[in-house]
């Protein structure tokens, strides 16, 4: 079959224009050893890791489709794990960029990640109410846990104990305890959200932030065990009770509704509340790395910072008050003042400042450097990112701005997108700047402030541009100065559209004053200097009924079309202002559209969110197509075609064909609402701006794009999505409870069990076939060759069983489990014999008893009901066994030698660490006694010098008594000796 028509693919190129997104929340990160200078944020489906001190771009994660909705760094600082919106976890090596691990098991976006203290265990909450536990190390889940009835907004490890601490939109706070995979505790102690949650005091504090101003505390007190179980604790209590019971006893019964109070794990009070300045709910709760910091903020720009005293601190104060107490009591004649005396919670817990930021904050994190200074990253909703410093040792500590992240993009949306002539320079305006972009480089080369854009063209030659506002002015910038050169008060409204004539000596505008203006370029003395400059002068004007909202010239110039507010667009002659044609049929506003390059077509899009396709001649309507879920934004003709793109509200961006009125591709990759595109003019790029905060470009391949193929392709996609919507496959004779598989039904698990199916058959037929060819051979009595499958000899002529260990070991061990769910129990048999023969040559223990207690566990009645398969358990049992207990004294052998060796390294290091101290010691208390040895000895001789010289004066003196000559020399002569002696003692101690 012959192509009819040969389109050009468009593949995305680049994302530019945005500095970090604000769905999820920011976290420092250490690269190249250093810490606290680098910060991953989001970038709608990328995580960007920037340098906030050089304010540049080092490292980018690159994502697949879906929007970053949470980043979690590592404890050890070289994985970051990141949460998508669909639910997808992927962990990536900060040392290569790279991802090599990806969960699956959440159905809607990832709201919180959490790693365990050693970096081995990661938990998820998500949209779907549910918490996921991930093993790290095997690249599995472990559990589901079911719960909450809302949103999971926080979920923390405990370093101590195996629990786990879950909060959500519920009101709940959760506690589970991991080794029996239960919920043992529930807190209600709060009336709306729990919107965050953070241990402090070495976990024995646990603080919540809610839709008030309260930060709640809670007390945690964890319970031993106790060694008599069958023994009741009120037995054992009755007869002592235990001081302050009494007063306790209200409050453990609003908190706590056990009925067996001898299983408690942890027991909860309420300690109090911490109150925040700012009125509206907790937005993020967070503490630093030490536990030794807490800060939180609102919905507002501030960040409140609280210090947590440590348990020295706290002893030393408190220590302080029972002093003064005894004191006060002494005075006053009082007994015992220590009972009383306590710290309060705004004692252990201080304020410590206010930091003021720039917008409203969406995130933030916190990282105590060595130095003692508290660095705190901000992301802020525009598009900003800010560094602040706050020296700890000041009396009163201010935070400093130190580093601010804001050239690589607007702060407001952009609404309007413009390419020069050269296909090289891409202009964008939002509300409150313009900058000018390098296509190739993707560089800012220059920021200009402006009011808020509605519109903009360059001016021929491409050295100005000209911006409408929505305040209804026109200005004009001088790109080489980046300086605003001329301000018009052009309409008395929004000026919606801008178009430049074909004859490029003038353009036309539209406005919300109901009026189009016509304008021309000329040259005008500029005041300041003798050279002429480029103005816009206004020369004509068509009054009309309706606001306009959005103009444009037919490529002969004969023709002006005119979109109205009342649905329907006029076209008018240029040269005369008289009407030609009224082309009406959208049921809401069009507020885009274009004209073909030969004239014959005009294309609108209209807030209906149809696009329909008129010829010009006559006015008729070729075609009406249903383009987009949402309101049609923008259109623009491919130069040089009847191809046209459309940009929707629905986040997508679609190619048409005017002649066959078909719909070629869709350019996805915007995650919110796209406000504009503009295609360069050879029609190579394509660039757009969305909701999102950034720009996208996307450019012409040669690779021929064929539309049977990308409908195929477009129904697969569908599939796959429908797939991971349908019902979960569910374990036989399982209720649904607390906890649940950790995995879910995808694409992925259904392409994995089909492959053990595939290699199991062809096990199956090479085994039959084997049986054949050993009959034949022995039927002829010598040995005939026996043909080798194709598949097998591309492995390298392994044996059928081994090709199903290959497939197996292929499958990914996060999507084992629910790729054996998927298995139909047919295959099982032969699957569990091969495990036996596998098990028995002792290749893959691990994984193979894995998958072994799995089937086990999911098709337990059908195995034990069926008697061929009894033979083969037992023999598993067997085997199983011994394997196990081999590779368990291998693991335990291996764990006492890197013991030993841990031991030993330790050993030789403190030995070492305490020889250089004590050699330096002795090599400082052998410098200094050299010095007070050579100190008194130099000064006794000084000192006898001294008193030589004073006898040899008085001398002199006796002598001669009258000799004025001989008293000056006495006198010269004594100050001599004194200066040398003062420079022979400055030497020395010098």
């Amino acid at each position: 079959m012959g192509l009819t028509r040969q389109y050009l693919r468009y593949e995305p190129a680049a994302l530019f224009g945005l500095v970090a997104s604000a769905r999820a929340g920011v976290a420092f990160v250490a690269l190249r050893g250093e810490q606290g200078r680098y910060a991953a944020v989001p970038a709608c489906e990328h995580v960007f890791v920037w340098d906030t001190r050089k304010g540049e771009k080092v490292l980018i994660l690159k994502g697949l489709k879906q929007q970053v909705s949470f980043l979690c760094p590592s404890p050890d600082g070289l994985h970051l794990a990141v949460g998508y919106e669909d639910g997808a976890i992927r962990i990536f090596n900060l040392l290569n960029g790279e991802s090599t691990i990806t969960f699956s098991g959440h159905r809607a976006a990832i709201t919180a990640l959490q790693y365990d203290h050693l970096g081995g265990r990661l938990v998820s909450g998500s949209k779907d109410t549910e918490v996921i536990v991930w093993d790290v190390i095997n690249e599995s889940g472990l559990y589901r846990l079911r719960g909450h009835k809302d949103v999971i907004t926080q979920v923390l490890f405990l370093k101590e104990k195996n629990l786990l601490v879950t909060c959500a939109k519920d009101t709940l706070v959760k506690w589970w305890d991991l080794d029996t995979q239960h919920c043992f505790k529930t807190l209600v102690g709060h009336r709306a959200e729990v919107w965050g949650m953070a241990l402090l005091s070495q976990e024995r504090r646990l603080i919540t932030g809610s839709a008030d101003s309260e930060l709640r505390v809670w007390d945690l007190t964890y319970i031993q065990e106790v060694k008599d179980r069958d023994e009741p604790e009120s037995k054992k209590s009755k007869g002592s009770p235990s001081p302050g019971a009494e007063e306790n006893t209200e409050e453990d019964e609003t908190l706590e509704l056990d009925e067996h109070p001898e299983e408690r794990i942890v027991k909860c009070s309420k300690a109090g509340a911490i109150m925040r300045e700012g009125r509206d709910r907790v937005v993020t709760l967070g503490i630093d790395r030490m536990g030794k910091f807490l800060a939180c903020h609102g919905t507002d720009a501030v960040l409140e910072v609280f210090s947590v005293l440590s348990e020295e601190e706290i002893q030393k104060k408190l220590e302080k008050k029972i002093k003064k107490a005894r004191k006060k009591a002494k005075q006053n004649s009082e007994e015992e003042p220590e009972r009383s005396v306590k710290l309060s919670l705004q004692e252990e817990v201080q304020r410590v400042t206010n930091v003021k930021a720039s917008s409203k904050i969406k995130s933030f994190d916190l990282i105590l450097s060595p130095k003692g200074e508290l660095k705190m990253v901000l992301l802020l909703q525009n598009n900003v990112i800010e560094l602040y410093n706050l020296d700890l040792s000041a009396q009163m500590p201010q935070a400093v701005r130190v580093s601010r992240i804001t050239i690589g993009g607007h702060r407001s949306d952009v609404r309007t997108l413009a390419f020069s002539s050269d296909n090289i320079a891409i202009l964008s305006a939002a509300a409150e700047s313009v900058k000018i972009w390098n296509r190739s480089t993707l560089q800012c080369i220059r920021t200009m402030e402006c009011e808020y854009a509605l519109c903009s063209l360059f001016v021929p030659g491409d050295r100005q541009v000209i911006i409408g506002t929505k305040t209804g002015k026109l200005q004009l910038y001088d790109l080489a100065s980046g300086s605003l050169i001329e301000t018009l008060d052009a309409h008395d409204g929004a000026v919606w559209s801008i178009a430049l004539s074909p004859d490029q000596h003038g353009f036309v505008t539209g406005g919300a004053d109901k009026c189009v203006k016509f304008w021309e370029f000329e040259l005008v003395k500029d005041e300041s200097s003798v050279q002429k400059r480029l103005s816009m002068k206004h020369v004509r004007i068509l009054q009309l009924d309706e606001d306009v909202l959005c103009v444009r010239y037919s490529p002969n110039q004969k023709l002006l079309t005119v979109s109205l507010l009342d649905c329907t667009v006029k076209v008018f002659y240029v040269d005369t202002l008289k009407f030609f044609l009224s082309l009406y049929g959208h049921k809401l506003p069009v507020l885009c559209m274009d004209i073909c390059y030969d004239g014959t077509l005009i294309a609108t899009g209209s807030a209906d969110r149809n696009v329909k396709i008129w010829g010009l001649d006559f006015g008729d309507c070729h075609r009406s197509l249903f383009a987009h879920d949402d309101s049609v934004m923008y259109l623009q003709f491919v130069p040089k075609s009847h191809l046209f793109f459309t940009a929707g509200k629905d986040s997508k961006i679609k190619q048409w064909d005017a002649d066959k009125f078909e719909h070629i591709q869709t350019l996805e990759g915007h995650h919110q609402e796209v406000w504009c595109l503009a295609l360069s003019p050879n029609g190579d790029y394509v660039v757009s701006a969305s909701h999102d905060k950034s720009l996208r470009l996307w450019e012409r391949t040669r690779e021929p794009l064929v539309l049977e193929e990308e409908r195929e392709m477009q129904q697969e996609a569908e599939y796959e999505e429908s797939v991971a919507k349908e019902e979960q496959p569910v374990v036989a004779g399982e209720m649904q409870g607390e906890t649940g598989l950790a995995g879910k039904k995808t694409i992925e698990t259904i392409k994995a069990a089909e492959r053990i199916m595939e290699a199991l058959e062809l096990y199956r037929e090479e085994t039959a076939k084997q049986k054949e060819h050993n009959a034949i051979c022995k039927a002829a009595g010598k040995e005939v060759p026996f043909p080798v499958n194709p598949i097998l000899h591309a492995y390298g002529n392994i044996t059928p069983s081994a090709y199903v260990l290959e497939v197996f070991k292929k499958v990914k061990s996060s999507e084992l489990e629910e790729s054996l769910l998927v298995l139909p129990f047919s295959y099982v048999p032969d699957l569990l014999r091969l495990f036996n023969e596998y098990i028995q040559q002792g290749s893959d223990v691990e994984l193979l008893c894995r998958a072994l207690l799995f089937l086990l566990k999911i098709h337990f009645g059908q195995i034990t009901s069926n008697q061929m398969l009894v033979t083969v358990i037992e023999n598993l049992k067997k085997t199983t066994i011994s394997r196990v207990s081999e590779a368990r004294d291998v693991l335990g052998f291996n764990m006492a030698g890197l013991q030993f060796l841990k031991r030993e390294i330790e050993a030789k290091d403190e030995v070492t660490f305490f020889a250089d101290a004590t050699e330096r010691f002795e090599e400082k208390k052998r410098k200094r006694k050299k010095k007070e040895k050579m100190l008194p000895s130099q000064c006794d001789s000084c000192i006898i010098c001294m008193s030589f010289v004073q006898d040899a004066a008085d001398e002199v003196k006796s002598r001669f008594p009258e000799d004025p000559f001989l008293q000056t020399s006495k006198c010269m002569m004594k100050d001599l000796m004194a200066l040398w002696i003062q420079k022979k003692l400055f030497k020395l101690l010098k």
